[in-house]
C-alpha cells in the first residue's frame, strides 16, 4: 500500500546533465527540510513513469518539480495543473507531469485535489556535473518558492 502524503513532492532529473540536476537538488532539499514532517513526502527520478501514478492518486496534493529548456535560465515558474490525455503514440514509460495526472485518474480513479508544476529554466542539459551561474543563482528562489507553495498546500 502507498503511503498517503498530505503533499507529494515529485521531482525529476539528471545530476549528470548539467541544470537538469536541478530537481534532483530541490528533492534533496525539500526531503531534508521536511524529514520530520510526515504529512510531506518527496519522491525523485530521473524521469516521471506511470508507476509513479498510485503515490500522485493517493496524495491529497502534488508539486511537480522539473527544469524547462523552453525558459530563460534561472527563470522560474509555478503555475497550476490539470490532467491531460495521453497523445497518440506517447511513449509509456515517459511522462509530462499532466499526463501523470491523468494515469492517476484512469487507473485509480483518483487524483490530487490540488496539482502544480514548478519549472526553473535550464541553459544547458548536455553531460556534466553542476548548474550554471543562471540556475546556481535562482536555488535559493526556487526553495523559498517551494517552501510557500506547500505550505500553502498543506492550510
Amino acid at each position: 500500500m502507498t503511503f498517503a502524503a498530505r503533499c507529494l513532492i515529485l521531482a525529476c532529473g539528471n545530476t549528470l546533465r548539467e541544470d537538469d540536476g536541478i530537481g534532483p537538488l530541490l528533492a534533496q532539499w525539500a526531503e531534508e527540510h521536511w524529514r520530520d514532517d510526515l504529512r510531506v513526502r518527496v519522491l525523485c527520478d530521473h524521469q516521471w513513469t506511470p508507476e509513479m501514478a498510485e503515490e500522485v492518486a493517493a496524495s491529497e496534493t502534488v508539486v511537480f518539480v522539473d527544469a524547462s529548456l523552453e525558459q530563460t535560465p534561472g527563470q522560474i515558474m509555478l503555475r497550476e495543473l490539470s490532467p491531460a490525455s495521453l497523445r497518440p503514440g506517447l511513449v509509456t514509460h515517459h511522462l509530462g507531469a499532466a499526463e501523470l495526472l491523468s494515469v492517476a485518474k484512469d487507473l485509480y480513479g483518483m487524483q490530487p485535489h490540488r496539482a502544480c508544476l514548478m519549472t526553473i529554466g535550464a541553459g544547458s542539459i548536455e553531460l556534466g556535473e553542476g548548474l550554471s551561474p543562471a540556475v546556481r543563482d535562482a536555488l535559493p528562489e526556487a526553495k523559498d518558492l517551494l517552501e510557500l507553495t506547500v505550505r500553502q498546500l498543506l492550510s
